[in-house]
C-alpha cells in the first residue's frame, strides 16, 4: 500500500471515530495504532468518559466483524469461547463459537468477571486461537479485544492478573472534556447518538493491507537497542518491583512502527519508542512498597514518572536517528 493511501485510510477511521469522541485526538490515535499494530487495547477510566463508546466507534469505523461482552460476576468461560452441543441428528457433538469469534471483541467492565473468566481470553489473545475440548479453533485476522474497566468502584470486582494485563498493548485513559467539547457533546448528542449514523470507512481487505505496511517499517537495529536499553532499565530500577516483560519490548516495538506509518514514515525513530514508552509499559510495571499503597491514578501517575527519568536516563544510540 502507498503512503498517500495509507494516509488516507488512517485519516478516515480517526475522523470517523472523532465523530462520536469530541477532543480526544490522543486516545482515538493510540487506539488506531493498537489496530494496525496487531495488539490489544485496555480503556482504563472513571464512568461516563466515553471508555465504551471509543470502542464501539472504532469497531464501526472498519468493516469487521464485531462482538461486544458484558463482563459480569456470573459469566463463564464458555460464555467467551463457546461450547460443544451434542446434536441428536448427528449423534455427535458441534462446537459453537463464542463471541470471542470476531475481528473485534468489545469486553465492557472486564474486572467484573472473575479471574476464572478473564482466563479464558489469554490464549486467544496471545495466540489467536481457542481450544475447547482439545479442539483447537484458529481465529480470524485481524483479530483485537478492546476492553474497558473501571478502576475508582472496586466492590464487586477482580484486578486483572499481571499476565493477563501484559497481553494488551497499550492502555489509555479518555480524561473528562474540557468545556468546549462537553458542550458541543450536549448540543450534538441531545435527540440522538452519533453512533447511530457512523458507518465504516475501511474494508477488511483495506484494514490488512494497512496492517501488512505497518509490519513493513523499517526498525534499525540502534533503535531496537534503545527500546531493550529502556526495557531492560525498568528490570532494574529500585522503584520498580517487577520490571516490562519481553513481550511488552516487542509490543514497544511493533507499536512504534505503527506510530511511524501513521506519520507518514517508513521507518521508526527514538522518538516513536519515547512517546510509546508510557502507554505502553505503565500498565505492566509494579511499584515497589515506596510507591505503592496509593490510588491507582497516584500509582499510574508515578509510574509515568518513572518511565520518563528511564528515558531521559537512557542515551540514544548513534546512527538511530
Amino acid at each position: 500500500m502507498s503512503a498517500d493511501e495509507f494516509q488516507s485510510l488512517s485519516g478516515a477511521i480517526i475522523g470517523s471515530v472523532e465523530r462520536v469522541i469530541d477532543g480526544k485526538r490522543t486516545p482515538v490515535e493510540l487506539a488506531l495504532t493498537v489496530l494496525l499494530a496487531e495488539g490489544h487495547l485496555l480503556i482504563e477510566d472513571v464512568p461516563g468518559v466515553g471508555k465504551t463508546m471509543l470502542a464501539r466507534a472504532l469497531a464501526r469505523s472498519v468493516h469487521c466483524t464485531v462482538n461486544r461482552i458484558q463482563f459480569t460476576p456470573d459469566l463463564l468461560p464458555s460464555d467467551i469461547t463457546g461450547v460443544s452441543i451434542f446434536n441428536q441428528a448427528s449423534r455427535e457433538f458441534e462446537f459453537k463459537p463464542g463471541p470471542v469469534f470476531a475481528n473485534i471483541v468489545i469486553g465492557d467492565e472486564i474486572n467484573r468477571a472473575s479471574p476464572k473468566t478473564q482466563s479464558a481470553l489469554l490464549e486467544s489473545m496471545e495466540e489467536r486461537q481457542v481450544t475447547v475440548d482439545g479442539v483447537t479453533h484458529v481465529l480470524a485476522a485481524p483479530f483485537t479485544v478492546v476492553a474497558t474497566q473501571n478502576p475508582v468502584e472496586m466492590e464487586g470486582t477482580y484486578p486483572l492478573p499481571e499476565a493477563q494485563r501484559d497481553r494488551f498493548m497499550i492502555r489509555v485513559s479518555m480524561g473528562y472534556p474540557d468545556a468546549a467539547a462537553e458542550l458541543a457533546m450536549l448540543r450534538q448528542r441531545e435527540s440522538s447518538s452519533p453512533l447511530d449514523t457512523l458507518e465504516a470507512v475501511v474494508t477488511t481487505d483495506q484494514l490488512l493491507a494497512m496492517i501488512h505496511t505497518v509490519r513493513g517499517v523499517f526498525v534499525s537495529r540502534a533503535v531496537e537497542q534503545y527500546a531493550v536499553a529502556i526495557a531492560q532499565a525498568t528490570r532494574g530500577d529500585r522503584e520498580l518491583r517487577l520490571g516490562a516483560s519481553p513481550r511488552a519490548t516487542l509490543q514497544l516495538v511493533r507499536a512504534a512502527k505503527a506510530r511511524a506509518a501513521l506519520d507518514g514514515r517508513e521507518f521508526v525513530l527514538p522518538d516513536d519508542i519515547d512517546a510509546l514508552a508510557v502507554p505502553v509499559f505503565a500498565h505492566r510495571l509494579i511499584p515497589s512498597s515506596r510507591l505503592s499503597g496509593g490510588a491507582t491514578a497516584a500509582q499510574s501517575s508515578s509510574l509515568a514518572d518513572v518511565i520518563y527519568r528511564i528515558l531521559a536516563a537512557t542515551p540514544v544510540p548513534l546512527g538511530s536517528a
